[in-house]
């Protein structure tokens, strides 16, 4: 079990290149993935979304008990800015009705699975970022249907309340799940052991996902992936960066800045991806953005968070540095 608890931690470390992987593996042999659609997709993102539950417990709560304002403050710039931006950055590229449906779709989702991860590793506020993805994510169901019937209602055909009820089983049901059982069996060893595993499997079924969609829409694939690069790179980069000014609106220091720039950065395409081949299976192009956005935002999250750790790594060098050779500082200073 220990080499699978290690397997698990490297999945996790190497996410993107195991979603990367399960996309090449369906254009050279598409039946691997073709079973995920229907209710196999729906399964596959409940054990997303059960795997994030049985991270949290007492204490994860007892953050948002403790810092709510900190935590509104940042869910609310995330639920404003990347739904915002996506619409912003649609119009201006003038791209196509499906493409605009799934960037917005994407910017409308709560904070990918994998932000707590990054802000770990960005040396950022770990419980600030647990607290926020834990709280777009039980508001996600009410929130997401909104944004989409506002910002594209008009030109998409929207079952909003059907999309309430989809995501509250898919993702409150699950996590509330994986919650519950952490909260009351998080001592037994047999209960930390799944526990371990379970980062693993969560990104094996977003390969999955992404297998899935790759499996359907293979062609149309390549036919919009430039663009669609381009908008979701523009669309992720400028979320970075709101997010973190967005921190000097509470005084943040700079590790909640960090922590507000992936978690704002950072969403849970895989999410995305599920409710777009769900509620528009004859839009292949709201699916490829979100499929797309999985592997980019996992990419780039990653990237951001070793840069950031790289910083620090820079400056503390440096500060060693004056201190060896007090010389080197020149007069004025």
């Amino acid at each position: 079990m220990r080499f699978l608890a290690i397997l698990s931690h490297q999945l996790t470390r190497f996410t993107a290149i195991v979603i990367l992987l399960a996309a090449g593996v369906t254009f050279i042999e598409p039946a691997t993935f073709s079973w995920v659609k229907g209710d196999a997709q729906v399964v596959v993102l409940g054990i997303i979304m059960l795997a994030m539950g049985m991270t949290l417990g007492k204490q994860d709560y007892q953050i948002l008990l403790r810092r709510p304002f900190d935590i509104c403050i940042g869910t609310l710039a995330q639920f404003t800015i990347m739904p915002l931006l996506a619409i912003l950055v649609a119009k201006s590229l003038n791209l196509s009705v499906g493409l605009t449906l799934g960037l917005v779709l994407v910017g409308s989702c709560p904070g990918g699975v994998s932000s707590n991860i990054m802000s770990y590793l960005a040396k950022g506020d770990v419980a600030f970022s647990v607290g926020m993805t834990t709280l777009s994510t039980i508001i996600a169901p009410v929130v997401t249907p909104l944004w989409l019937t506002y910002l594209v209602g008009q030109t998409v055909e929207m079952d909003g309340w059907g999309m309430f009820r989809f995501m509250v089983l898919v993702t409150l049901m699950p996590i509330a799940i994986g919650s519950i059982c952490n909260i009351l069996f998080h001592h037994q060893k047999w209960f930390e052991t799944i526990r371990a595993i379970m980062p693993g499997v969560a990104v094996l079924a977003f390969a999955c996902i992404i297998g899935g969609v790759a499996a359907v829409f293979g062609n149309q694939l390549f036919e919009s992936a430039l663009i669609a690069i381009v908008a979701i790179a523009i669309h992720n980069f400028c979320g970075y960066v709101l997010g973190y000014f967005s921190g000097n609106l509470i005084g943040a220091n700079t590790a909640k800045k960090r922590t507000l720039a992936i978690e704002v950065g950072v969403q849970n395409a895989g999410l995305a991806t599920g409710l777009s081949t769900k509620f528009f299976p004859t839009n292949a192009e709201s699916a490829i953005v979100a499929a797309v956005s999985t592997i980019w935002h996992s990419v780039s999250g990653s990237v951001l968070a070793n840069l950031f750790a790289w910083w620090d790594r820079y400056q503390m060098a440096k500060q060693k540095t004056d201190v060896k050779n007090p010389e080197s500082i020149s007069i004025g200073e």
